[in-house]
């Protein structure tokens, strides 16, 4: 698709854009404060990005019970690696390029936690002893060395009205997770042979 009016300068970004209040600037810290420690003890949810050696995008979510992340020191958080479809793709990115950055949710609060640093694949058994759920410790972790933190302003949550159930839409129009499987990946299987598939793994395969 053709565009008549793109952006291509940090000039002409600018123009559109005012510089930001010194404040916005100021807020990014090189190490987890108090505050930033309380939303990651409080969040069950955090979204990871990274890309790979070419620069190749990847957005993962993961999930478990607050305060699943932990905060090693004021520079160090771990997370843990839960099964999952095994394509791997964080892990493989980071093997090329350490780089990530992370996002960290809680329910019912706007704002949001944003970390940006490097990370390693650790197995030591100390720390993964640490992360057990159900009895059942990971297989692998990753160790984020932060470089920037700082909470992002809930704006987007409240345009998206995110935590307002009565805004949320209906469900039963949108495909299943088995009916995206068979569509896109081409699953040769009934379709209720697949959602008992997807509900298994839900129900047991968690940890």
């Amino acid at each position: 698709m053709e565009f008549a009016d793109e952006i291509r300068t940090r000039e002409q970004l600018r123009a559109v854009l005012p510089a930001p209040a010194p404040r916005a600037l100021a807020k990014a810290m090189r190490t987890l404060d108090a505050h930033c420690r309380a939303i990651i003890e409080r969040a069950p949810f955090v979204v990871v990005a990274s890309a790979n050696a070419r620069g190749e995008l990847d957005v993962s979510p993961r999930g478990d019970p607050a305060g699943f992340v932990l905060v090693l020191d004021e520079r160090t958080l771990a997370i843990p690696d839960r099964p999952g479809n095994r394509r791997a793709d964080t892990m493989c990115n980071l093997l090329e390029r350490p780089a990530l950055a992370l996002l960290f949710v809680v329910p019912g609060r706007a704002e949001t936690l944003r970390v940006n640093g490097s990370a390693r694949i650790v197995r030591d058994a100390w720390l993964r002893e640490r992360m057990a759920v159900a009895g059942q410790a990971p297989a692998l972790a990753m160790v984020v060395t932060v470089e920037e933190a700082f909470v992002h302003c809930g704006k987007s949550s409240l345009r998206s009205r995110l935590w307002q159930p009565s805004t949320w839409p209906a469900l039963d129009t949108l495909p299943s997770h088995a009916r995206c499987l068979a569509d896109q990946a081409g699953v040769d299987a009934p379709l209720e042979q697949i959602e008992e598939e997807v509900r298994q793994g839900y129900r047991d395969r968690l940890y």
